[in-house]
């Protein structure tokens, strides 16, 4: 589960964070799946936190270019928002509570992904 957050030419490895976010997701669609184990969890989860405070100042740089009255830039900044807020809360303590905050992140770093795209069709 090794990736690297920019490709060759620098830009956010947008793939390979989706991949990672498909390990926590799509075991929400296929409930007989299982989930990681403790040690894949806790890899899984840096893994997203460091894949949001790379994309976070990436999706804001692409943002400010567009003008403030844009859609696609308020609802960059606004999934940006909500993505600091999760990466400051703590896995609650009750049992699955790590995974739960695990597919948080996995789902804020897929909006962020979503947004990085919308930011790149609408950026000059």
């Amino acid at each position: 589960m090794t990736g690297t957050v920019e490709t060759n030419s620098g830009t956010p490895d947008i793939e390979t964070m989706r991949e990672t976010i498909d390990e926590l997701l799509d075991a929400d669609a296929v409930p007989e799946t299982l989930p990681p184990s403790a040690d894949e969890l806790a890899d899984v989860t840096s893994l997203l936190r460091g894949y949001l405070d790379a994309l976070m100042p990436v999706v804001e740089h692409a943002a400010a270019r567009l003008p403030r009255n844009s859609v696609v830039r308020y609802c960059a900044l606004a999934c940006v928002g909500d993505a600091r807020q999760k990466l400051q809360l703590q896995p609650s303590p009750a049992p699955g509570g790590d995974l739960a905050y695990a597919r948080r992140l996995a789902r804020a770093l897929n909006a962020l992904c979503d947004d990085y795209d919308k930011l790149r069709q609408a950026t000059p």
